[in-house]
């Protein structure tokens, strides 16, 4: 016969104990997922930080440039909006 049939069942404290336990474990991740998310938030933050910046000293550096390329993504953002205003009618 299987070991399992003679084993004595649960007392109330033994469940209260491994509830105790999943408890912990559960609250633990929890935590780490959100110091993570944190430390990720923040990460990114500063990256954004940074590429803002280096896009504010390139403009300082060379405006004209900054002026041009600002006046193609402009061209070529009315050229597709054109396209696709004739193409629905």
């Amino acid at each position: 016969m299987p070991a399992q049939l003679f084993e004595k069942p649960a007392s109330v404290q033994d469940v209260i104990d491994q509830v105790s336990k999943m408890k912990s474990v559960i609250t633990d991740a929890v935590e780490d997922g959100f110091q993570t998310a944190m430390v990720a938030m923040k990460h990114g933050r500063r990256t954004a930080e940074d590429t803002v910046d280096d896009a504010k000293h390139a403009v300082k550096k060379n405006p004209l440039e900054a002026v041009a390329i600002a006046f193609g993504a402009g061209v070529v953002t009315g050229a597709i909006a054109m396209w696709i205003a004739r193409r629905r009618g």
